[in-house]
């Protein structure tokens, strides 16, 4: 079992992604997934980093991938889209109707939004050509090790979002813009405000989700550090690790250590509380319980 680093979700200036990838290029992942996939008016004022970013992650011997849009809506994704398979890297679609663009007979990988939710699903996947699927971060363990073995068995590669808040869902409307009184078109790109979105909380005072432009997210960073063991004999090829602010470098170098030796699950999620002093670490999903269970 491997490590994956997914696309970056929120919305953070040139130079922090920047910096982002070049960090990634010596963190023990084996792979990166980079692109916008929440928001393509953000992109414009990041794309210019793509070309030299994945440069770098391939001079560094990184297997690069690039996203979809998590919804495809105007003409101009469309087109964004189309292009994205003309790159000559493989192509992640976070977006069934990405397939429209797949070119006859050309692999490419499925994301944790599209809804693999059983192995009808995967083996129709696979035969459109999909190499690689990372599941929905909502399955329990039982669903995720039959989704395992008939990756296996069509020879699709399975990984499970293994750290970071949990992508729930996606909007046509802006919960940022609309915080600010601000239609959606003229947003003025307020969730940069939040680089690593921002928290919702009930009217009684309660974490509840975290926002970030039209996506919705877990309150809670989910966490499988206390769950490796099972995972590996259920046979997944790898961990899906979300990027975040802070120093995600040694979030990334811990998981490597567990992955390759896993440890008792206290002791691994003991030193993922150091790294993330004051967060909220959640592991309910895989347990089959709600996914905002407290570790612990």
């Amino acid at each position: 079992m491997d490590l994956t680093i997914g696309p970056i979700a929120f919305f953070w200036p040139a130079e922090r992604v920047r910096a982002f990838y070049r960090m990634i290029a010596d963190a023990p992942a084996r792979r990166v997934v980079i692109g916008e996939w929440v928001c393509s008016k953000r992109l414009p004022f990041w794309q210019q980093e793509i070309p030299g970013a994945v440069e770098h992650l391939l001079a560094a011997g990184k297997e690069v991938a690039l996203s979809s849009l998590a919804l495809i809506t105007l003409k101009r994704e469309r087109r964004l889209t189309e292009d994205l398979f003309a790159l000559g890297l493989p192509v992640e679609i976070a977006d069934l109707s990405a397939l429209r663009h797949l070119p006859e007979g050309a692999p490419f990988h499925v994301g944790p939004m599209v809804n693999t939710y059983n192995e009808g699903t995967l083996e129709w996947l696979a035969k459109k050509g999909a190499t690689r699927i990372c599941l929905p971060p909502e399955l329990p363990l039982a669903s995720v090790a039959v989704l395992a073995r008939a990756g296996r068995d069509a020879g699709v590669a399975v990984e499970v979002w293994g750290h970071g808040r949990a992508p729930l869902a996606i909007s046509g409307r802006c919960y940022h813009a609309r915080l600010h009184d601000r239609a959606k078109d003229s947003c003025q790109f307020v969730c940069e405000e939040d680089p690593d979105g921002r928290e919702v909380q009930t009217l009684d005072g309660d974490a509840f989700l975290t926002v970030n432009g039209v996506q919705t997210l877990g309150h809670a960073h989910t966490t499988v550090a206390g769950q490796i063991a099972e995972l590996s004999g259920a046979g997944i090829a790898a961990l899906r690790l979300s990027p975040q602010i802070g120093d995600f470098a040694s979030i990334v170098a811990l998981y490597d250590r567990i992955t390759r030796n896993p440890v008792d699950s206290a002791e691994a999620l003991a030193g993922l509380r150091e790294l993330m002093p004051g967060a909220s670490l959640a592991d309910g999903f895989l347990a089959g319980a709600p996914g905002l269970r407290r570790v612990g």
